[in-house]
């Protein structure tokens, strides 16, 4: 089953002209040596070999802003394989999608110069046109992201399905409560947009980066975290998953594993780890698991909606 992602073709989309004339998507990230024969099947022991590398290239930047630089330059050179589809901002607030046709390249002294060849198909998405779920995760800081989730409304724009657009169909069992569903994703853009107005935000600062939020939809070996956050103090990163009408276990231990990764692969050695679930109603069966896992915090949000005559 072909994979789909969407990449930025520079700051801004500045070589999405150069991208869509010579039919290739590429990174850069400041690695001038050739790839090839360098990049193993799995992104962790590409991190392990480059991280330390990109940090020394880049003296002052962390471990957060080398992961996620060198996690991009695996997924475009080797994470998307031949037949998926790309979804490329043109800079002008429409998306052109292309199919990957080929292997990882080299091409030493030009713009993006890790790429891959792309036939580019004749396809465009406004951005107004998309449903707010893929607004948002392809709105997500960052190089690349894999929005395969919403896989049957991206084939609709292709003319693959039975519409046009629309909301990605969630199975029953990934999805408890599709009407929570539906209002956590919005809470998700509503967080980061208020964010110094929350409670959480008295204490802790989305992560960013050369002044870009980039902890939003922070790509994990297990997917992407909602929130990256860090105390103000800087000594303690913070998970934030939204519990999205997820079962109660399913949140908890994919909460778990994001704070293993951000523990293992992100943490300075005088940073902790802590995570906040958030749900739109109370849920015993989340508290109770959280009882043995203190490091965990549950957060209740509320709804607030009044008409007021004009």
């Amino acid at each position: 089953m072909r994979n789909y992602y969407r990449v930025m073709l520079g700051r801004k989309s500045v070589y999405a002209g150069t991208c869509f004339n010579d039919g290739f998507i590429g990174t850069d990230f400041g690695f001038t040596e050739d790839l090839t024969g360098k990049l193993p099947d799995e992104w962790r022991q590409f991190n392990k070999q480059f991280i330390p590398w990109f940090i020394h290239r880049n003296p002052g930047q962390s471990k957060i802003s080398a992961g996620l630089a060198c996690g991009a330059l695996w997924t475009v050179s080797k994470g998307i394989l031949k037949g998926d589809i790309v979804l490329c901002p043109d800079g002008s607030g429409r998306y052109r999608l292309g199919e990957v046709t080929g292997e990882y390249y080299h091409a030493p002294g030009e713009v993006l110069p890790h790429r891959r060849h792309v036939r580019w198909l004749d396809v465009y998405i406004d951005r107004a046109d998309m449903s707010d779920a893929l607004k948002n995760s392809t709105g997500s800081i960052g190089t690349v992201s894999d929005v395969s989730s919403y896989r049957e409304e991206i084939e609709g724009f292709l003319g693959m399905g039975s519409t046009a657009a629309g909301p990605a169909i969630l199975s029953e069992d990934a999805v408890e409560n599709l009407a929570a569903f539906a209002m956590e994703k919005h809470l998700e853009y509503f967080l980061e947009e208020n964010w110094e107005h929350t409670e959480l935000g008295k204490s802790y600062d989305i992560y960013e980066e050369d002044g870009e939020r980039v902890g939003r939809q922070y790509q994990t070996d297990t997917g992407p975290l909602d929130i990256l956050a860090i105390s103000k103090d800087r000594k303690t990163l913070l998970v934030v998953e939204l519990k999205k009408g997820r079962s109660s276990d399913q949140v908890v231990g994919q909460i778990l594993r994001y704070m293993g990764y951000v523990n293992d692969e992100l943490a300075e050695s005088d940073q902790s780890v802590r995570g906040v679930i958030i749900a739109l109603e109370e849920d015993q069966r989340i508290r109770r698991a959280l009882t043995m896992t203190p490091g965990i915090e549950f957060f209740r949000y509320e709804i607030s909606f009044k008409l007021v005559r004009i």
